[in-house]
């Protein structure tokens, strides 16, 4: 079946009415999912379709992510009309947001709805079922404790898939070993906030009425810092964002040292799906954490 005639018809079974597909038009900034705008005599939807074979249950946990984010009820997140798996595609519906242009006090309330977002925790860092980040999985096994989970679920995983595919070396391997044991003494001891995960420049949106809507989630109960780490790792946040978000919710002293720490998971996760000079951007902050440290 053809993924159009796939979605009118999954469209008719959520909304219970026929439907007819008016016009598709492809949207850009995908790079593991093809994405387009439908027209339909229901309304506009923004559809993303990958390879179900390739990226099992992708789509079911993003739209779980995107639930857990719109349930806390802080800061707006696309709206999920359905997700479904053939044998060869995935498919999921969201309904369609205008592009807008970014208000006045746009960073500002960003900000504060993110700080609101953080204020939302649990007992446990981590989730109750596991997603992605990007194209690859994110196992998010419960733990008590931030500085456990970090190591053992967040940038062990990367470092042993790095190290059996050739992808760094044993002096890597050793600078994280070294930065394991000082890890406990890194972060502030805070409880697990909800956090989006993969909050960088590209998964955010402007809706029409100028605020920003938050995209392509990979939820999970962390550190809150790890969301400021990964928004300054590739740009496109003002610094307006954090004098407002420290505003709202104050971060500990050092936070901006702490920030490359952070994102030594999302460019090992980088490394893994592109290596390059990546690997050149991990050991840089390991070596500087060295230099830190011996200089105490």
């Amino acid at each position: 079946m053809p993924w159009k005639d796939h979605v009118k018809k999954k469209l008719e079974s959520v909304t219970g009415k026929e439907t007819e597909i008016l016009s598709v038009s492809s949207v850009g900034g995908g790079s593991i999912n093809e994405t387009f705008r439908v027209e339909t005599l229901s309304g506009l939807y923004f559809v993303k379709i990958n390879s179900s074979s390739l990226y099992p249950g992708m789509f079911e946990k993003e739209a779980l992510g995107l639930k857990i984010l719109e349930d806390a009820g802080e800061i707006p997140v696309p709206e999920v009309v359905a997700w479904d798996e053939t044998n060869e595609e995935a498919f999921l519906t969201m309904k369609y947001i205008p592009p807008g242009t970014k208000s006045t006090d746009f960073w500002e309330t960003f900000a504060k709805r993110l700080a609101a977002l953080h204020r939302h925790t649990d007992e446990m860092f981590g989730l109750d079922h596991d997603n992605y980040i990007g194209s690859l999985p994110q196992s998010n096994r419960r733990y008590k404790s931030w500085t456990d989970f970090f190591r053992e679920e967040r940038l062990e995983f990367q470092v042993k898939m790095a190290r059996n595919a050739g992808k760094i070396g044993n002096d890597t391997v050793k600078r994280f070993e070294r930065f394991y044991q000082k890890l406990e003494d890194i972060f502030p001891v805070e409880p697990p906030s909800l956090i989006h995960g993969d909050l960088w420049g590209g998964n955010f949106i402007v809706n029409p009425n100028g605020e920003a809507v938050i995209i392509d989630p990979a939820v999970y109960y962390g550190h809150r810092e790890m969301d400021l780490g990964m928004s300054q790792l590739f740009g496109g946040f003002s610094e307006r964002f954090y004098k407002a978000y420290n505003h709202h919710f104050p971060l500990d002293k050092g936070w901006q040292q702490r920030l490359d720490y952070c994102n030594l998971y999302p460019l090992m996760v980088h490394v893994n799906l592109f290596g390059g000079g990546y690997s050149a951007s991990v050991n840089s902050i390991l070596k500087k954490f060295q230099l830190v440290r011996s200089s105490r």
